[in-house]
């Protein structure tokens, strides 16, 4: 048998009007068994659509030709029970978008044990919990057993990436296709996360796991990958060894994407703008699943807390940007959401002080709050997640004219949604196409867009580039940099990437277990860290 991965001449295309869209155009190359390959490129040249070709998970619609080869089988041509018996079992994939790839209605413990019951059959149910135990603790997430009774909404972007690794990884695959494995997770748990595929890639039980790794994080790929392939727009750019593309790239495309970096320009505090935001020992905490002796306490009357965000305080001038650190789980999302006023969940506990545009959170009414969050907008985490697949990208970006100011014409309207496309680097004919056609960095694009349109004075920014490649997270950085200056916005910027956060930020605050640990200028934080967690960081950042 052969567990190599062949593609020949893979073409996929789109009707869009009256047109074929070729988006993969003959595309080849092969991913040997037992090797680390990843495919690299900007956000829309094709990538995922390639790695979904090969389960035959494209869309409706997609138009798909050419040769995939597993096994001595041409995948394009199997039928649903043949597709079956290999997804999962011979093939795991581990999606981009964590929140979607994974039921809302089920725990994380569910839904892995329900997956290792499928792909082993043979397996006691007891078997496959403690497994899906193991697996959890193997990526990383603390307090495991607990997390198994939670549901994906408790749980942070960076939770439910490992949680989805921990799931594709518990049937022991021969291949494993991970798009964007850990654009979610900051720089401790994405070491931990690729010495565990190198460990199961060497472990003969494991068969020789090979992987197909699609990223734009080029910093990965060096670190992990064996073989690279440069794609741009549905194309093979080139191929080869990582280390001979990295160190001799054959093309200008692959050159531009080796040589593109967030520039390092540090900038000063600005201590003479006024204060747009205050707050003030921000705790957030939620119950305890009831499990062992939390059961005993609620039996009691006390209910046991999980806090997730413990007094932390920060305050936002007008015109500058605050970066905030941390692990995944350290709260920096929970922080954001409370800043905005959007806890999730009726269970949730909020305390402290919020100050926002001179007025107290708290002491607003839900008109008074709705009227204000014009000025306050957010771009979240997962693009996809937060954008309805039911309406058009026009419709998208326009919604917040239509609650915010309701006198602007349609035309008005249509013509400042056209304005910010072009400003987000999208085409005009996007305006009438839905979410699911585009890719992951350009639906955060259009997050991005929807945002910008009511032109507000606070944006709550949670990873807006962890979805891009390196060429377009620049530009996006660069237009997030001249709207600031334009406008004179403030941004909270939420980010694991600390060259990010370095290129960005005025000032830095690091959070771990919920806690603030550190905070001061960038230049200080990033590059004088005092705390020695901060120094770990930074260290296996840079």
């Amino acid at each position: 048998m052969s567990y190599e991965l062949r593609i020949e001449n893979l073409n996929i295309s789109f009707e869009q009007g009256r047109k074929q869209k070729k988006v993969v155009d003959q595309l080849s190359f092969v991913v040997p068994a037992g090797r680390r390959v990843a495919i690299v490129g900007e956000s829309g040249s094709g990538k995922s659509l390639t790695a979904l070709s090969v389960l035959g998970l494209l869309p409706d619609g997609a138009q798909v030709s050419g040769h995939v080869s597993w096994n001595d089988q041409n995948l394009l041509r199997a039928n649903l029970e043949d597709l079956r018996a290999i997804r999962g079992r011979e093939i795991a994939m581990v999606f981009q978008e964590p929140m979607t790839a994974l039921n809302p209605l089920f725990t994380v413990g569910n839904q892995i044990v329900e997956a290792v019951l499928v792909h082993q059959s043979g397996l006691q149910k007891a078997a496959a919990y403690a497994l899906a135990l193991e697996m959890l603790e193997r990526v990383g997430l603390s307090d495991a057993r607990m997390k198994l009774q939670a549901y994906p909404h408790q749980l942070s972007g960076g939770q439910r990436q490992r949680v989805m690794i921990a799931m594709a990884l518990a049937s022991k695959p021969r291949l494993l296709i991970a798009d964007e494995p850990t654009t979610a997770l900051d720089v401790n748990l994405r070491k931990q996360i690729l010495d565990l595929l190198k460990e199961l890639q060497q472990d003969p039980a494991g068969h020789g796991m090979s992987v197909l790794l699609i990223t734009h994080d080029l910093n990965l790929v060096r670190k992990f990958a064996q073989d690279v392939v440069v794609m741009h727009q549905g194309r093979l750019v080139e191929s080869g060894a990582v280390q001979e593309i990295f160190e001799n790239p054959q093309t200008p495309y692959t050159r531009a994407l080796v040589e593109s970096k967030p520039d390092k320009n540090l900038l000063p505090v600005l201590p003479l703008a006024p204060y747009l935001m205050k707050a003030a020992a921000i705790s957030v905490s939620y119950p305890r699943p009831k499990l062992g002796w939390d059961q005993v306490l609620t039996m009691f009357g006390r209910t046991a807390w999980n806090i997730v965000l413990d007094q932390v305080s920060l305050d936002l001038r007008q015109g500058e940007t605050v970066g905030v650190i941390g692990e995944s789980g350290s709260g920096k999302t929970t922080l954001g959401m409370a800043l905005l006023g959007l806890m999730p969940g009726i269970s949730a506990k909020t305390e402290g002080q919020l100050e926002v545009f001179g007025q107290s959170w708290h002491t607003l009414g839900e008109a008074q709050k709705r009227a204000m969050r014009a000025r306050l907008q957010v771009i979240f985490q997962d693009p996809f997640g937060s954008l309805s697949p039911r309406m058009s990208i026009g419709q998208i970006i326009a919604e917040g004219l239509a609650v915010h100011q309701p006198q602007l014409s349609a035309k008005q309207q249509m013509d400042r949604v056209l304005e910010v496309l072009i400003e987000v680097g999208l085409e005009k004919n996007s305006i009438d196409r839905y979410p699911h056609e585009f890719s992951g960095g350009q639906r955060q694009r259009i997050a991005i867009a929807r945002a910008l349109i009511l032109k507000p004075e606070i944006l709550i920014l949670d990873e807006p580039t962890s979805a891009l490649d390196v060429t377009i997270q620049k530009q996006v950085l660069g237009l997030l940099t001249q709207l600031q200056h334009k406008y004179n916005l403030a941004y909270v910027l939420i980010s694991h990437d600390i060259s990010v956060i370095a290129a960005m930020s005025h000032r830095v605050i690091v959070l771990q277990h919920g806690q603030m640990v550190e905070s001061g200028a960038t230049a200080e934080v990033i590059y004088a860290p005092q705390h020695p967690y901060t120094q770990h960081l930074i260290a296996e950042a840079f």
